[in-house]
């Protein structure tokens, strides 16, 4: 009796039909599309727009644009993407280098990307009018770049409690540190030890001053020279990230901050002493106070000279210099009701509700009156004088400075949060393509 045996598999694989191979070609996203979304990415990036808000419009444009399976990975120093299927899928990898914040460049790449998603113009044309923004000359020149650092450091300088004499020294402590911005952006390798340099020139120039010019409170001139080189902000924004589950980039950015805190607290120890080697220790004094109106009139001066350094358009000038004075109004009067840390939660909760309602209003990024808001608010200056008090061996108060500064940190971060939960931010709207 014969044995039931199987017929023997077949040696190949059943060719694809022409309908798979359709469908493979048809799976292929759309080349200028996705060269649109890739140069938005970029653009958008080295504006200073913050990595989960960035994933979030990029996913957004991507929908708009019909780009099946598009994903994003971004940190401070790359963009990855992919796109399509994810048998098939094609991944992207963008090398970029965190840029200076560029509000008005910012604000007119958003709006390039909302023509595109409604219609008005193709990928293509969008793409060559990022180009074109990147390539378009700043609304201030030189000069005013100069008065707005010198400004805005006299400004702070009053703001920290400064005298007419810590106010003039930090006034022109922040001119020397433009300068030395202009010459160090003519050299690369300069620019990569700019910060401890910068703190170095800017501590020892304090201390001479004090001796040139008469007694005055060192450190508070000091501080305020260096305030546009503190990274209060990047520290508020890493922890804002972490907050937002971006833990990669969070984490870069946090590590960023505070390696750029100990390069500051190192040029300043350096300069401080080398300083009073050759000149003699600088006598220890309280500053003078000065009137009241002096407050308002920095309070003023500073969301202006922030306006110039952040290269924000001037059609926004008004609405910034408004939110930033409600902004500080709400921490001061957060400060004596809850706190001086927790004052931060005030200011940052009417801060983010203030530039939610203005993006809605005038559909500008909500950064645009954010950002120059938040200076007044971030804990930059809390951090550097936990560096200094850890230099100078008060290594109790260093780390209660510390304490503070993060206290302060995540107390701003909250207060942006729960005002985006409340009012949150306009998203990218549009119908999707047919």
């Amino acid at each position: 009796m014969a044995a039931d045996t199987d017929p023997a598999p077949s040696s190949t694989a059943p060719l694809p039909s022409p309908a798979d191979l359709t469908a493979s070609r048809d799976d292929e996203p759309d080349a200028a599309a996705v060269g649109f979304v890739l140069h938005l990415g970029r653009a958008l990036h080295s504006y200073g727009e913050a990595s989960h808000r960035l994933e979030d419009m990029l996913g957004a444009m991507s929908d708009r644009l019909g780009l099946r399976g598009a994903q994003f990975f971004t940190q401070p120093t790359s963009i990855m993407a992919s796109f399509g299927p994810v048998e098939r899928q094609r991944t992207h990898m963008l090398r970029v280098e965190p840029g200076d914040v560029n509000l008005g460049r910012l604000a007119a790449v958003e709006d390039v990307s909302r023509e595109v998603a409604q219609g008005i113009i193709t990928p293509v044309e969008g793409t060559a009018r990022i180009n074109r923004i990147a390539e378009s000359p700043g609304p201030y020149g030189p000069f005013t770049t100069t008065l707005a650092f010198a400004g805005i450091s006299g400004a702070t300088c009053q703001l920290l409690g400064g005298g007419a004499r810590e106010v003039g020294a930090a006034t022109l402590l922040g001119l020397c540190v433009r300068l030395f911005s202009m010459l160090a952006g003519r050299q690369p390798r300069l620019m990569r030890v700019f910060e401890p340099l910068a703190a170095f020139l800017v501590s020892g120039a304090a201390v001479a001053l004090a001796h040139l010019a008469g007694p005055l409170s060192v450190l508070v001139a000091t501080l305020a020279g260096l305030i546009v080189l503190l990274p209060g902000l990047t520290l508020t924004t890493a922890l804002r990230e972490l907050s937002s589950r971006q833990l990669a980039s969070g984490t870069a950015r946090l590590s960023g901050a505070f390696i750029t805190f100990l390069g500051l607290g190192f040029g300043v120890a350096l300069g401080n002493r080398l300083a009073s080697a050759a000149f003699g220790a600088p006598v220890l004094m309280d500053p003078v106070p000065l009137p009241g109106w002096a407050s308002w009139a920095a309070l003023l001066l500073s969301p202006i000279g922030a306006i110039i350094i952040l290269r924000a358009a001037p059609r926004d000038a008004l609405w910034i210099i408004l939110g930033t004075i409600l902004g500080a109004e709400a921490g001061r009067r957060g400060a004596a009701a809850l706190g001086p840390e927790l004052g931060a939660f005030a200011g940052g909760f009417v801060v983010a509700l203030a530039s939610n309602a203005y993006a809605r209003w005038r559909r500008r990024p909500p950064a645009v009156v954010l950002v120059p808001a938040m200076l007044l608010l971030v804990p930059g200056s809390i951090g550097f004088l936990s560096l200094n008090a850890l230099m100078e061996r008060q290594a109790l108060a260093g780390i209660e400075t510390a304490f503070s500064m993060m206290l302060t940190a995540v107390a701003l971060v909250a207060g942006l949060l729960i005002a985006g939960v409340i009012a949150p931010e306009p998203r990218l709207r549009a119908s999707p393509p047919r």
